[in-house]
């Protein structure tokens, strides 16, 4: 059968497979003897496989010399332990010879792996840290002088200190009490630094949290003082109020991001209510209006500085992320003549993903904009498309290259960059040459040379059309004076629409006539070099159907007016409070963290409606006829996700929601809330106790609460770097403060001096560079204690107070990083591996379901629209899901291993073949549509004599990935013997060869034209990356037990020696 077969170009020099495949020795007889259960393998049996004829019904000839390269070997050690397992009806696995393997090649091939960020020095190193801080130094003014940053930190610092100044002022601080600072830390909290709609929304959060937390706090105030009892225990009320009110808002910030703002705002308020001049005899309310409208103005001020000057309406960021994307597109196409470029692949992949991050700031906020939101999501759609489509695309191949010598075409699929660095890769390169010079010279000529040129007005096309809706967007969006292409790139899309429906069209003729010449031998179907230029053709076709799409998309948004409209949130509300917008994302801290684990979430989400449908599987052999005399219908799998379940009764259905809710609660969101609730219950103790009321008021020793409120994150607690520079910056800020105080003895001019030269680098670092969360300390150390000198009017010890209010700063920053340590910490090498464990299962859930879906149809249909609109959704989070591995991976630089270096390397190699496995199954369900085996999955007698094989090399491979994730989940070494994926499969082609040679047999002789058809083509491209799925299968094996380590027979009985020959030997 066509669709199992594969390509050994691609397969050859993949070191293990060919090391690993064992007979037994069993006579081939017995493949025929029983045709519903595969017996065992004998080393003939793959030597000499049956050899239909190429004239046959989709022949297999092809496909089994091709895979008898890769799993055969002349030099196979005799002496093998290979066992058969033979059960009737269930997986029939294969155990070959253990698979050995080169530790130093395989780690020297991951390098090529590893993200770009590993390019750099390490971190961690002391001299890259002082090397780094005079590099970003030396570049800071550039950046700030030449980019949009330096628009955002001058929005900013003017903001701030225009707040700053106002308490500065004696009679406007009169004015506002006690408390006038909350001028200063109302603005730097909701800074003017992001987009019109942004700072709307923050706003109106902020001023909402703090309503509630000042409310919320009235109440505890009122209770504790309402009788003599509760006076007599008032401080155990109040406790009991913080607690059950963080305990909320630690919740709701760890589940509903979007409320961020809203949440800090409120704890920082119910603080400041609940521990501020709090005593059991009165209240002084008067504090509550001196917080409040300090408050209010602070809002005020920032609203106006970001709606006044230069403000951003939101259009410019979908205007970056659109003209990134096309560049990156664009860089693609530059690159398709070379092999590897592995990260110009992930490339694609970060724009895929940005492009939807874009699309959902846009919808999420008040946006003033000459793009539609809906206009906007179709563009999203067309654009990821392509991107979609250009992963798909293999290297150009050298047979369409307009030398007119023959050339080989060595084209590999998804080919990553570590190819290059092993030494696999020229053997693989070797049989490729091999197989691209057996094309011959009339092949070439009646097929390859007519084909040149049409493709190459394709991917002319594709550039052009690029980089002309690249210019439209540009022009309608009006950013393409400050972001790009310059004036030579044409904005005539209409023309460029015309040259690409005339390329179309000629490329359609030539298609056509070579595939229904009769000059064409019918081998010449079957040439691995001819096929592949035939499959690189069709990729661009349909690459190009995409770019069509979207300049059609991009016309239609031409014609829209081009004035500025505004549009309110319009994202769908069950959505949008698990999303914020970038400035937010970016103040929160810990992106990464975040968003791996939302993508994940996600994910899962989705594959649970998969592995939750109710499976009955197919029947292998019909029914009698029932009573009534109609036959019984084969039982189908159910595999429309939105197909009714049997209905559940209510008893069930609340039983499940309570085990939803409580499973829930175990959750990293449960255990934020409590490590919330214990930071905040215990440094708040002094306040409570009659003894330290007097140091506890008078240097506000409540803001150590309000900074570990304000550093805690829900996932990422710091590492020891994290500690050093945080803390550091509150003793900076500090010290600064006291500094600034003495040399002017109280002036405020000279503290407005030292406010400007601090914090303009402090709150660059808070609102743009990667550290917020310290920036954000530093901000706030400095103004809190610079201006409570300045009110105090420096007290009996200005040096005192300073340091006194520093130590309460350095332990609020301190407090919260040790207890992260601590409790349930966030370890990036171990969410890594959690996640690489995560994504195998997903790969196994996505491989049932294509194989399912597209391959067998199994529930007895071909996919729909709908189906496969699923799959794409799905496609695309999973593509997100190996951007935040990589992103983990990056993580890990940052920590501190006591025992010994983190190695990323194995880690990163299973990414990078995981991706790969991941990209295989793409190509199988895109070629499935075009390539439809119907003519054995009719046959009743043809399924049925596959089913077992099928169920075999299916079950092999999923068998694989569960062991391997497991492994991976549990820390547990991996079993020495793994069924083999390959054997199954080469079982699977076997029988397939010889049942088309029977059904051959009874085909009628004009039958051999189908094989001109492109089902022919694509059953290559499907088949090659069916058994790539078997090849990749072992590279995963190979990293994962690199990770893992792997069992042996006599584990507990070596000894250290032992385990140094075998590391030593590369086993």
């Amino acid at each position: 059968m066509a669709n199992d077969n594969l390509d050994s170009t691609a397969l050859a020099g993949e070191d293990g497979i060919r090391w690993r495949i064992r007979g037994q020795d069993v006579k081939p007889e017995n493949l025929t003897d029983d045709s519903s259960t595969p017996a065992p393998l004998s080393k003939e049996h793959f030597k000499k496989p049956s050899r239909p004829r190429l004239e046959s019904r989709r022949s297999s000839a092809m496909s089994i010399a091709q895979i008898d390269q890769v799993l055969l070997d002349d030099n196979v050690d005799e002496d093998t332990y290979g066992v058969s397992e033979v059960r009737d009806g269930l997986f029939d696995a294969i155990f070959l010879k253990p698979l050995y393997y080169n530790v130093k090649n395989l780690l020297e091939r991951s390098k090529a792996t590893l993200p770009a960020q590993f390019d750099k020095s390490d971190p961690l190193a002391p001299e890259y840290f002082i090397s780094r801080q005079f590099h970003q130094l030396s570049t800071l003014f550039v950046r700030i002088g030449t980019t949009r940053q330096g628009v955002r930190l001058l929005k900013t610092f003017l903001a701030f200190f225009i707040a700053y100044c106002l308490c500065l002022t004696p009679a406007t601080r009169d004015w506002l009490g006690r408390y006038s600072y909350m001028i200063v830390v109302s603005v730097i909290l909701n800074h003017p630094a992001r987009t019109v709609g942004g700072q709307i929304e923050g706003t109106i959060l902020t001023i909402v949290g703090t309503a509630i937390g000042l409310g919320w706090g009235t109440v505890g105030l009122l209770l504790s003082t309402s009788t003599l009892a509760a006076r007599a225990g008032y401080g155990g009320i109040l406790a009991m109020f913080l607690a059950f009110f963080m305990f909320a808002l630690a919740c709701i910030r760890a589940f509903f991001i979007r409320f961020y703002q809203a949440v800090l705002c409120a704890g920082i308020a119910i603080m400041f209510t609940t521990l501020a001049e709090t005593n059991n005899k009165n209240v002084p309310w008067i504090k509550l209006r001196d917080y409040a409208i300090p408050w209010l103005l602070g809002q005020a001020i920032s609203l106006l500085v970001n709606v006044l000057i230069v403000p951003d309406a939101g259009a410019r960021a979908l205007a970056t992320a659109l003209h990134q994307a096309f560049n990156t597109m664009q860089e693609a196409f530059n690159l398709l003549d070379q092999p590897g470029g592995i990260r110009q692949r992930r490339q694609l992949a970060d724009a895929f993903v940005n492009l939807s991050e874009a699309y959902r700031d846009m919808r999420i906020n008040i946006t003033v904009s000459r793009f539609r939101p809906d206009d906007v999501e179709k563009l999203r759609n067309k654009m990821q498309a392509v991107i979609r489509a250009l992963l798909s695309l293999q290297i150009k191949p050298r047979l369409l290259d307009s030398s007119p010598s023959r050339q080989s075409c060595v084209v590999i699929i998804n080919t990553p960059d570590s190819d290059t660095v092993d030494e696999q890769t020229s053997r693989k390169n070797t049989n490729a040459t091999a197989v691209g010079d057996s094309a011959s010279d009339d092949i070439i000529r009646n097929v390859v040379e007519p084909l040149r040129s049409p493709t190459k007005d394709l991917l002319h096309s594709l550039k052009e059309g690029l980089r002309c809706c690249d210019a439209v967007l540009m022009d309608v969006s009006g950013y393409r004076k400050y972001l790009g292409p310059s004036d030579v790139v044409s904005s005539d899309l209409a023309a460029v629409r015309i040259r690409t429906k005339h390329a179309i069209a000629t490329f359609d003729v030539v298609e056509s006539t070579i595939l229904d010449s009769n000059n064409n031998p019918v081998s010449s179907i079957h040439d691995p070099d001819v096929v592949k230029c035939l499959v690189f053709a069709r990729r661009v076709r349909e690459t190009i159907a995409t770019v069509e799409a979207l300049m059609d998309q991009v016309a239609s948004m031409q014609r829209v007016p081009d004035w500025p409209r505004a549009y309110l949130p319009s994202y769908p509300v069950w959505k949008a409070i698990h999303r914020t917008n970038a400035q937010v994302r970016h103040d929160r801290g810990g992106v990464t963290a975040g968003y791996y684990h939302k993508t994940f979430l996600e994910i899962a989400g989705l594959l649970d409606k998969i592995k939750s449908l109710d499976y009955r599987p197919t029947s292998r052999i019909q029914d009698e006829q029932g009573q009534g005399g109609t036959p019984a219908k084969l039982n189908r799998p159910i595999m429309d996700p939105d197909a009714d379940i049997a209905p559940a009764s209510r008893k069930r259905k609340l039983r499940y929601k309570i085990w939803k809710a409580l499973y829930r609660l175990q959750g990293l969101e449960s255990r934020y809330a409590f490590k919330v609730c214990l930071v905040t219950s215990l440094l708040s103790v002094p306040s409570y106790l009659p003894d330290s009321h007097t140091w506890w008021n008078q240097y506000g020793a409540w803001w150590v609460v309000v900074v570990s409120w304000a550093v805690m994150h829900p996932q990422v607690g710091g590492n020891a770097q994290d500690l050093v520079t945080r803390s550091g910056v509150a003793i900076l800020g500090a010290t600064w403060s006291g500094i600034g105080y003495y040399v002017g003895g109280g002036s405020p001019y000279v503290m407005g001096v030292f406010s400007a030269l601090y914090m303009a680098p402090m709150l660059y670092r808070y609102t743009i560079s990667s550290h917020p969360r310290s920036g954000l300390v530093g901000c706030l150390s400095f103004t809190v204690i610079s201006l409570n000198l300045q009110e105090r009017g420096g007290g009996s010890s200005p040096a005192a107070f300073a340091a006194i209010n520093g130590l309460a700063f350095f332990i609020g920053t301190a407090v919260p990083i040790v207890v992260n340590w601590v409790l349930w910490p966030f370890v990036a090498r171990h969410e890594l591996r959690h996640a690489l464990s995560s994504m195998l299962f997903f790969m196994s859930v996505l491989y049932r379901n294509v194989v399912a879906k597209y391959v067998y149809f199994s529930d007895g249909k071909e996919p729909t629209p709908e189906d496969i609109q699923r799959s794409e959704i799905l496609e695309g989070r999973l593509r997100e899901g190996f951007v935040r591995i990589r992103q983990l991976l990056v993580l890990t630089r940052h920590e501190i291993r006591l025992r010994a270096p983190f190695d990323p390397l194995p880690y990163s190699g299973l990414a990078d073949a995981c991706e790969r496995f991941f990209d295989h199954l793409i190509a199988v369900r895109r070629s499935a549509l075009f390539y439809n085996p119907s003519y054995i999955r009719d046959d009743p007698l043809a399924a049925e004599q596959l089913l077992s094989y099928r169920r075999d090399a299916v079950a092999a491979i999923l068998g694989n990935l569960y062991i391997l994730a497991g492994a991976l989940r549990s820390k547990r070494k991996v079993p020495l013997y793994m069924p083999s994926a390959a054997a199954a499969r080469k079982k699977l082609l076997v029988k397939t060869a010889e049942v088309e040679e029977n059904m051959s047999k009874k085909a009628p002789p004009d039958d051999i034209k189908k094989h001109k058809e492109w089902s022919d083509i694509y059953s290559f491209s499907y088949s090659e990356s069916l058994t790539g799925c078997a090849v990749q299968l072992e590279e995963l094996e190979k990293y994962t037990k690199l990770i893992v380590g792997a069992q042996g027979f006599d584990d507990e009985f070596q000894d250290e020696d032992e385990d140094a020959d075998h590391e030593k030997h590369g086993r």
